[in-house]
């Protein structure tokens, strides 16, 4: 899905870059967390997968487009959406079904097809109820899963997210987060940018991002057995009942360090 090799990219000609020779492969149907430090270049590598930044050096390779190339900006961005931290830099209509057909009406696709993207979206995000709502009126969770929605919409094989649970309370990021694993399991390929370990540890796979470049990279029960003690990150309690449950025998090797996944574990 991206294939990134030795990018680098500076805002400005004599600032730090925000990368610096960053090698990153992602395969379709991997679900990603990317996490680090602010300002270690973790939303600017986001916005090179989307091509709404083209790398100052290097490459990077969406789908097998060159993402530097404008003539592929367009469909890289029909197959790869991005949700920012701030749901209203997203939210382009009055209307919350409005907002949500903006994207699919701009690929030019039929009032049926609109309409099925638009109720699926809504359903998968548990915003039906509001669908005639003014997205004005909604609360800081309610915007973001607005936000969601819209990606959603456009059907993407990739969806990138930059701290999008931020404003969301514990029940409301639980949803959201059941909503990212179904996606995960029907095959959509996730690149998460979270500072929440929890959420972290539900990724098939952790990078670590520090001063501009790829500081570590592998799966989240690895990270967890001592590596994310070099960062000072918190262990999410999940993730240390997880490795007490391996230790003692109690669940196999290979099940998920999810609530869920673990119960189902101890039942068989």
């Amino acid at each position: 899905m991206f294939s990134i090799r030795a990018a680098a990219y500076s805002y400005s000609e004599s600032g730090t870059p925000a990368l610096d020779g960053v090698d990153l492969e992602i395969e379709q149907g991997e679900w990603v967390a990317l996490v680090g430090a602010n300002g270690s270049g973790k939303s600017t590598l986001a916005k090179i997968c989307n091509a709404l930044l083209a790398p100052t050096q290097g490459t990077c390779f969406v789908m097998g487009l060159d993402a530097s190339d404008p003539q592929n900006t367009s469909a890289i961005r029909q197959n790869v959406a991005l949700v920012f931290q701030n749901p209203e830099d997203q939210i382009v209509a009055s209307i919350v079904e409005e907002d949500v057909a903006f994207g699919p009406e701009n690929l030019g696709l039929p009032p049926d097809e609109i309409r099925r993207r638009v109720d699926r979206a809504l359903l998968l995000t548990d915003l039906e109820l509001y669908r005639a709502r003014g997205s004005y009126s909604l609360s800081g969770g309610q915007k973001q899963r607005l936000a969601l929605a819209g990606a959603l919409a456009l059907e993407p094989d990739a969806l990138l997210l930059d701290e999008s649970t931020s404003m969301l309370d514990p029940e409301g990021r639980d949803s959201f987060l059941s909503c990212l694993g179904e996606l995960n399991r029907r095959g959509m390929t996730i690149l998460q940018i979270t500072h929440r370990m929890e959420e972290a540890a539900l990724a098939g796979r952790i990078v670590v991002m520090e001063s501009g470049r790829v500081a570590w990279d592998g799966p989240p029960p690895d990270f967890f057995d001592g590596g994310y003690l070099r960062w000072s990150f918190e262990e999410p309690p999940e993730m240390a009942l997880h490795h007490a449950l391996l230790t003692r025998g109690l669940i196999p090797q290979g099940t998920k360090p999810g609530v869920e996944d673990m119960l189902e574990a101890l039942c068989l």
